[in-house]
């Protein structure tokens, strides 16, 4: 059986006030949320430090394999912003300003004197150090930002956006609807699995790889606990298409019962 191949998506943070707690994560778990509401999942993170040579060799590794990347942090104008100044070099190209973000960037100044925040006149000092955060790779596109209009940008499969969760969720969610609509639930997954009692995993191993020479599209699991909550158990299960991990399914559970596993917990 042959199962259809997607682009593996993955994702990168940027910062070191999320390497020394200062600042929790929160992408992670957000773009894990908007891959699963559209039948895609996330296979890879990394978080990186601020340091621009450490972004742009991770960026260059990165941009050498195939897949889909949203990369978080680093984008602003201040000096500790290395992102898009690593991306250009990870891709040896230059930092050019991109027309269509620098007319945002103007228009968000302008929005900011209307509301009495500042003045809306590129000339002055404040406005170009802003026009700055639209120097992009050369031939980068730009990503929307719906909140601020600062836009991020996409270059080489690649969404770089800014570290904000305001900011940077919306933008995931336009990247996935616009970009990689074709490939929402394409594959159709689920997931299956079940509470084993006394029953170590060593002796349940042998089944589980079983498991995937007969069903090559399905993943089997096997997640061991010390009962901390209850009673020592294995939370055992498979996940893949539909009709395969439902037939791997029932050849755990019974792999199970044959090895001496137990599926109702022992009496108090």
């Amino acid at each position: 059986m042959q199962i259809a191949v997607t682009p593996k998506v993955r994702l990168i943070i940027i910062g070191d006030e999320i390497l020394s707690g200062r600042r929790q994560d929160k992408h992670f778990s957000k773009l894990i949320e908007l891959l699963s509401q559209r039948g895609m999942q996330l296979s890879g993170a990394e978080f990186i430090s601020d340091e621009r040579d450490v972004i742009a060799s991770t960026l260059a590794r990165s941009f050498a394999t195939p897949g889909i990347v949203f990369c978080c942090g680093g984008i602003g104008a201040t000096p500790d912003d290395q992102t898009r100044q690593a991306a250009a070099q990870a891709l040896g190209v230059e930092l050019v300003l991109h027309p269509e973000a620098a007319h945002l960037i103007a228009e968000r100044c302008a929005d900011n004197e209307r509301r009495g925040q500042g003045s809306g006149d590129m000339s002055l000092p404040e406005n170009q150090q802003r026009l700055q955060m639209g120097m992009f790779p050369e031939g980068a596109e730009i990503v929307p930002n719906a909140y601020n209009k600062i836009p991020g940008f996409f270059v080489h499969n690649h969404t770089f956006m800014p570290g904000f969760p305001v900011m940077a969720w919306p933008m995931m969610e336009w990247t996935l609807d616009t970009r990689y609509r074709d490939l929402h639930h394409t594959i159709t997954r689920v997931e299956h699995s079940f509470l084993v009692f006394k029953l170590p995993e060593s002796r349940i191993t042998p089944a589980l790889e079983e498991l995937e020479r007969k069903w090559p599209g399905v993943k089997a699991f096997s997640l061991p606990s010390m009962g901390e909550t209850g009673f020592p158990h294995i939370d055992l299960g498979v996940k893949g298409e539909p009709q395969a991990a439902a037939e791997a399914l029932a050849y755990l559970r019974s792999e199970v019962l044959r090895v001496g596993g137990e599926l109702i917990p022992p009496q108090k």
